[in-house]
C-alpha cells in the first residue's frame, strides 16, 4: 500500500516511512498543521511570562518572540517553549498565599471609613466608629482593608485634635 498524503492529510491505513510525521487523531499530519494567529499570541504570552519570571534574558526573549511571529507550523511554536515549564510559577505551591490574597475582597466599611475621615466635622466622628467596626470585621472574616481602616482611624482622630489645638492657640 502506498502512502497518500495530500494537502496535509493522510488516508487511513496508509503506511508511512519511519521518518514521516505522525498524524493526529483527525488524520492531520502534525508537522504540517499551520499555526493560527491566536496560537502565536499564546506562545508570545508564555514567552513574556517566562521573561518576567527571569527564565529568559532580554536577547533570548526578543529572538524567540520574533521566531514566534514568523512560525508557520505548530511544531515551530512548540520548539520555542520546549525548555520552559508548562505551569507558570504563580501556580506553584509557594505562591498559594498570593493567589488567595488576590481573591479576598476589600472590606467596604474600611473604604467608607477612609472617605469619611477626610471630611471635616461629624463625618470624622463617624469614621472613627466605622474604622473600629471594620477592623473587627476584617479580623473575623479575613477581608483585605486593614491598612485602609488604620489610616481612616488615624486621620479621623488626628483631624479633630489638630482643629482643637488650632482653636486654642
Amino acid at each position: 500500500m502506498s502512502t497518500q498524503i495530500s494537502a496535509g492529510r493522510i488516508d487511513r491505513g496508509a503506511v508511512l516511512p519511519a521518518s514521516a510525521a505522525l498524524p493526529d487523531p483527525a488524520g492531520q499530519v502534525i508537522g504540517t498543521v499551520r499555526a493560527s494567529d491566536s496560537e502565536r499570541e499564546r506562545a508570545v504570552d508564555l514567552l513574556n511570562k517566562a521573561f518576567a519570571e527571569g527564565r529568559l534574558t532580554a536577547e533570548e526573549h526578543d529572538a524567540r518572540v520574533e521566531r514566534a511571529y514568523r512560525a508557520r507550523t505548530r511544531p515551530e511554536l512548540l520548539a520555542l517553549s520546549a525548555d520552559l515549564p508548562v505551569t507558570p510559577s504563580s501556580a506553584t505551591p509557594g505562591h498559594a498565599e498570593t493567589s488567595a490574597d488576590a481573591s479576598r475582597r476589600t472590606n467596604s466599611l474600611a473604604v467608607v471609613a477612609l472617605v469619611c475621615s477626610v471630611i471635616p466635622g461629624l463625618p470624622q466622628l463617624a469614621a472613627i466608629v466605622l474604622a473600629v467596626a471594620s477592623l473587627r470585621q476584617i479580623r473575623r472574616t479575613g477581608d483585605r482593608g486593614t491598612a485602609l481602616a488604620a489610616t481612616a482611624l488615624a486621620l479621623a482622630t488626628i483631624g479633630p485634635l489638630l482643629a482643637v489645638l488650632f482653636v486654642l492657640l
